[in-house]
């Protein structure tokens, strides 16, 4: 039995589960940004039937917006804010024993570099060694790491628009049902296989993912600087109870 999951998608709605669905996946994981791990739970909830799996799952940004970076994580039992330093994320994620994933590592201003890699390599389950955003020579770059480190991979659309989805999928020769069963395979090294399109289809993902990654770090990075608030996912909002305020960078 073959479990194939997009291990990343920001965006979920009608078209998004119809379109994983035409492609194969049994599962993908939702991860938006700045959104609370309830909301996730729920909107993942309301779209899971039993030809799609939704996970629940939050890509936290730690450190400041300037020297920000991202972890993926699911499996987690109470909510994680974002512009907290690395080292007090990865502690949450080891004292929940949450499964800890590493998107696009040594991209932009973004990822964790090689470094960040081998102090929290008994923290990580898996590194992306393929992303959709990637130009080749970064792919290749991530797949390095994961070898050199004896890292296990995973791969996923890194979906920002509906049109990714899909794109590419982390399979399992596994009986995989529920969320726990997918937490327990990337989290144990369950043997897996990562699958992409390389031909034109892939570049035309890569055109339209870079497109909104220009669109997140100007006006849209503006507005959540200075114009809309406190953000839900900010460690000061009252959502943490002041669990995050001792260590939040802003």
């Amino acid at each position: 039995m073959t479990f194939r999951i997009d291990c990343h998608v920001k965006v979920l709605d009608e078209t998004v589960v119809e379109r994983a669905k035409r492609a194969g996946l049994d599962a993908i994981v939702y991860a938006p940004h700045f959104t609370r791990l309830p909301e996730i739970r729920d909107r993942a909830a309301a779209y899971s039937d039993e030809d799609l799996l939704v996970i629940p799952g939050r890509e936290v940004f730690t450190g400041t917006w300037r020297d920000r970076k991202h972890i993926l994580t699911i499996g987690l039992d109470e909510p994680v804010p974002d512009f907290i330093p690395l080292e007090a994320a990865m502690a949450e994620f080891d004292r929940q024993d949450a499964t800890v994933l590493v998107p696009h590592p040594e991209f932009a201003n973004v990822s964790l570099t090689e470094a960040d890699l081998r102090t929290y390599a008994e923290t990580i389950d898996a590194i992306e060694i393929f992303n959709p955003r990637h130009f080749p020579w970064n792919n290749r770059r991530a797949r390095e790491l994961a070898d050199t480190l004896s890292i296990p991979p995973f791969t996923s659309s890194y979906a920002h628009v509906r049109r990714s989805v899909g794109v590419a999928h982390t399979a399992f020769d596994a009986a995989i049902e529920t969320e726990a069963d997918v937490v327990t395979a990337l989290a144990d090294g369950t043997a897996r296989r990562v699958t992409y399109d390389n031909g034109l289809e892939h570049w035309a993902t890569t055109t339209m993912e870079l497109g909104h990654l220009v669109y997140e770090n100007t006006w849209k990075k503006v507005d959540r600087l200075f114009l809309s608030g406190t953000e839900p996912t900010h460690p000061h909002h009252i959502a943490y109870d002041g669990r995050f305020d001792d260590v939040a960078v802003y």
